[in-house]
């Protein structure tokens, strides 16, 4: 995929049609502001193309938005206007293959062109964009190197500044342009080392496995053999927070994308699986079948669910921004505008309600949701624990292996990207552990 018949570009079908796709993701996400995981079903704009096209448009696209705001600062250095949003989605790949990728420059030029050639009302246009691709190419190496780090949208750039601190808030920015690590969660954890080992990587303090290079997830040893599946290290420790017991009846409420559900399998626990999704469910099966874990899968909406008998424990892992995801997920600031905000902190509150509901005299709630907003964390655990009577289950660090200092004054545990940036990252959470009156 990466040999130089292939990176060298050019107008071939393949490099044609895999930037066409690409940016037609732009197009979505920054034109009609939808995610990419909508934009990548088998019904999106990529459903014509070949798995190894689709693969390289989702990719191009995904570093083209971690690198929107460098790109569009180097090309108001060039144009004195920047052109209408198709002919700049263009350009904005464009400068990421050429600066970020190290593509060649004649075949970036080329395809470019002809995308906007191919678009009836942008042709004009082409002979401006060849002209400023070769300067870029022939010379914006270096100002590109001294470009600042693309800044958040204003929505959500003052939200958090207002809740850390403007240094906090770079420190975030500059984890975001590094993107994400591709973190594993070993079915057996006593297997870890070995599996690491194998495939290159090392073992994180919480037990995940993280690569330092990943190609096909598919195609890496132990996929099929269902030895581990894909997990950010910051999800794993939900889980291992909420400590389940082998026998105990543990729901994993919005069980969706099932990374925890197979966790909780994993300990040996009683699972229920639920999810309004049927279509993520189906996946979460696929994967309980690969792995060779069982649980039982519900598709239902969580709120008005008749369950069968009350839980133990209960993992509730929210519906939420997801701003904690940025890192991998660099289309969510575009898509959203922050508006649907409210109607999210009132549905955490609500499923909180239902789950302590379900849970027996005594029970455990894990709550946690990826974000880095408060509202959708500190805040909803302290009005939860006012709400219920619930008593915090203190964090035991060693078992996490997380530092002491991620913990809240007020209860809970805080991660964010920028924790473990020299060695990746992390997925921004909130979780806490709290315990139903007896």
């Amino acid at each position: 995929m990466h040999d130089k018949a292939h990176r060298s570009g050019g107008t071939s079908k393949s490099g044609f049609a895999a930037r066409k796709g690409a940016v037609a993701l732009l197009n979505g996400v920054l034109k009609d502001h939808m995610q990419l995981s909508d934009l990548t079903r088998a019904d999106g704009p990529l459903m014509a193309l070949v798995s190894d096209d689709k693969a390289r448009a989702q990719r191009l696209a995904l570093t083209t938005l971690r690198h929107l705001g460098r790109a569009d600062a180097l090309l108001a250095t060039y144009v004195e206007k920047l052109p209408p949003m198709q002919v700049l989605n263009v350009l904005r790949l464009a400068v990421t293959e050429l600066l970020v990728e190290g593509e060649a420059a004649h075949g970036v030029v080329d395809v470019s062109v002809s995308l906007i050639r191919a678009q009836r009302q942008s042709r004009k246009m082409a002979g401006m964009a060849n002209a400023v691709l070769r300067r870029i190419a022939a010379e914006g190496h270096d100002a590109w190197k001294s470009l600042p780090v693309p800044s958040l949208p204003g929505w959500l750039r003052r939200r958090i500044v207002h809740i850390y601190d403007e240094a906090t808030v770079q420190q975030i920015e500059a984890a975001h342009l590094k993107g994400a690590p591709l973190d594993l969660t070993p079915k057996i954890a006593t297997q870890a080392g070995e599996i690491a080992e194998a495939l290159g990587g090392k073992v994180m303090p919480t037990g995940s496995i993280r690569l330092t290079q990943s190609g096909q997830v598919s195609a890496l040893l132990g996929y099929d053999s269902g030895d581990w599946w894909v997990q950010d290290a910051g999800a794993a420790v939900a889980v291992t927070l909420l400590d389940p017991q082998p026998g105990e009846q543990i729901l994993d409420l919005c069980a969706a994308p099932g990374g925890k559900t197979m966790q909780l399998a994993a300990s040996g626990a009683q699972v229920t699986a639920l999810d309004i999704s049927g279509p993520r469910m189906g996946r979460i099966k696929e994967n309980l079948t690969r792995t060779g874990l069982e649980a039982t899968c519900v598709v239902a909406d969580a709120l008005h669910w008749d369950a069968p008998h009350s839980f133990d424990a209960i993992l509730l892992d929210a519906p939420c921004s997801a701003t904690g995801t940025i890192r991998r997920h660099p289309d969510l600031p575009f898509a959203k505008n922050g508006k649907e905000l409210h109607a999210l902190f009132e549905l955490q509150a609500a499923m909180i309600d239902r789950a302590v509901a379900l849970l027996k005299p005594g029970g455990r709630l894990v709550f946690c949701t990826c974000s880095l907003l408060t509202e959708e964390g500190e805040r909803q655990a302290k009005t939860a624990i006012e709400r219920h009577g619930l008593e915090e289950v203190k964090p035991d660090f060693a078992q996490l292996g997380v530092p002491q200092d991620w913990a809240r004054e007020a209860g809970g545990l805080r991660l964010r990207p920028d924790y473990w940036a020299e060695c990746g990252g992390i997925d921004g959470f909130f979780m806490i552990s709290l315990r139903k009156p007896g």
